[in-house]
């Protein structure tokens, strides 16, 4: 294909949430040769994610767009843009007051905040291997950079370089899977996967099945379900709050949409050898996500091992398939994304010059210290638990809805049963935060700790505590009125046939 013929097929229009999102990348960059002051860098990162939204708000009202044959905009990508956006907006804004008080050096952070969330978009958008290669790259490389940031930091240093190690290692299976389901199909386009996987015999079977094999250990690694999940724990304590929140929300809510836009495309049947797979997965995920959690006394180590669980929630949905199913893993994904964007936040509001709030606890007595931030936790850990009057209540009635449809029985129990163990430790962290009494079993005579938790003095600022204010009335306006948002995810999951 020479160039002219490429370009004739690129419809620029179509491309501009990405061009709009990674020349703000680039303004950011030059702007820090003359600036390094905050407030500009911080006001540039915002004006391009406005700016990014902005256009996805314009091409929703035409529908069908494609903009080359690596990607296809339409109604189904941009709803995935548009959340990846609001997201990546919200940890720029909440990473303001905490890099004034922990890294002098802003700019290389606020680069490679957009760099990864480009990637996250062109994710979405995929219907080619290349561009799915592509986008799984910008995101992971970015992400190496932000899990290790600030470099003064020793556990974001570690976290960088365990994430790094098994990235790596998961990038050359992904890309060896791709190489086998091309020489058995002959095709990267994802669209073309469905006819070939509907007939493929022999040898040409056995290579596919071994290439999908492969491609789910990529897509695993990324999603941090079971067995792929033991980074999760020890990547989200040390990396930077902020940047837990982004790997929680943004890099897993765009790889799991990628899932769900192919999981047709690459099992047509429904009850082939991926769909098995990811049943496995779904019932070790929900189990083990939420048995671990039970054990934990770091917060993050917790919501860490929860978020295993909630992927593991998804795909039940997901395999359960139709629209009832897309319905309700688009969601689940806006409501668990939100959720754990606002818990994350919290965490990073209550963080400062000493460290970050990850026990349990420094948030002793949050109740009588901090009392609206104590309300907002409350709320954000009874919408991970499926307290009705939130989002993730509807969020699971959606969820158990599509797999009961589909007689999955097993699965629907399973989520049931794991969502009870899981209300178990978000009340304890709940009770903890409006505790009065230090348990006589965690203080001794040489404990460091004393009778009171370490006092942490908080980074907060009126910008973050403006973005969690907005989250947590999000989750509640969602679990009351979520007729507008299923409208949006009605039309957006209709593009999937």
């Amino acid at each position: 294909m020479n160039s002219s013929s490429f370009l004739a097929g690129v419809d620029l229009p179509a491309l501009a949430p990405f061009i709009a999102l990674a020349g703000t990348a680039v303004v950011v960059l030059l702007t820090a040769t003359f600036t390094r002051r905050h407030g500009v860098l911080l006001t540039l990162t915002v004006a391009g994610f406005a700016g990014t939204l902005a256009s996805v708000a314009v091409l929703a009202g035409i529908t069908g767009r494609r903009a080359t044959f690596l990607f296809s905009v339409d109604d189904y990508a941009l709803y995935y843009i548009g959340l990846l956006v609001i997201l990546g907006a919200a940890v720029a804004l909440l990473s303001h007051a905490y890099l004034e008080h922990t890294e002098s050096r802003r700019a290389d952070y606020y680069v490679l905040l957009l760099l990864a969330t480009l990637g996250a978009m062109v994710l979405v958008a995929s219907t080619h291997f290349a561009s799915l290669l592509l986008g799984l790259e910008i995101l992971s490389v970015s992400l190496y950079g932000l899990i290790a940031y600030p470099p003064a930091r020793p556990t974001a240093t570690e976290a960088g370089l365990k994430y790094l190690v098994l990235a790596a290692a998961t990038a050359a299976f992904t890309l060896m899977g791709m190489a086998f389901v091309y020489a058995a199909s002959g095709t990267m386009n994802l669209g073309d996967l469905s006819t070939f996987a509907g007939t493929a015999t022999g040898w040409s079977q056995i290579l596919y099945i071994g290439g999908l094999i492969l491609l789910l250990t990529g897509i695993g690694f990324k999603l941090a379900v079971v067995p792929f999940h033991l980074w999760t724990p020890d990547v989200y304590q040390g990396a930077p709050a902020p940047v837990t929140a982004f790997v929680a929300t943004v890099s897993k809510g765009a790889v799991f949409a990628l899932l769900l836009r192919y999981v047709d495309q690459l099992d047509p049947d429904g009850g082939g050898p991926l769909a098995i797979a990811l049943t496995v997965i779904a019932f070790a995920s929900m189990v083990a996500g939420n048995l671990l959690a039970l054990l934990q006394e770091n917060v993050k180590r917790l919501l860490a091992y929860s978020s295993i669980s909630h992927l593991g929630y998804l795909l039940v949905a997901l395999l359960a398939g139709g629209a009832a199913g897309r319905t309700a893993v688009a969601f689940y994904l806006a409501a668990y994304t939100l959720t754990m964007m606002t818990a994350f936040g919290i965490v990073t509001f209550l963080s400062g010059r000493e460290g970050e709030s990850e026990t349990l606890q420094t948030y002793r007595g949050l109740g009588r210290r901090r009392p609206w931030v104590a309300g907002a936790f409350t709320i954000t850990l009874l919408s991970l638990a499926g307290i009705p009057v939130t989002a993730g209540f509807i969020g699971k009635f959606f969820l158990i809805r599509a797999g009961a449809g589909e007689a999955r029985w097993a699965l629907v129990v399973t989520l049931a049963l794991a969502s009870a163990v899981g209300l178990f430790y978000y009340l304890r962290v709940i009770v903890t935060m409006y505790g009065t009494v230090f348990p006589r079993t965690s203080v001794t005579a040489h404990s460091p700790v004393g009778p009171h938790p370490p006092v942490i003095t908080y980074s907060g600022g009126r910008l973050a505590a403006t973005v969690l204010a907005v989250l947590t009335a999000t989750l509640l306006a969602l679990g009351l009125y979520p007729n507008l948002l299923l409208r949006l995810i009605e039309r957006a999951t209709s593009a999937l046939g």
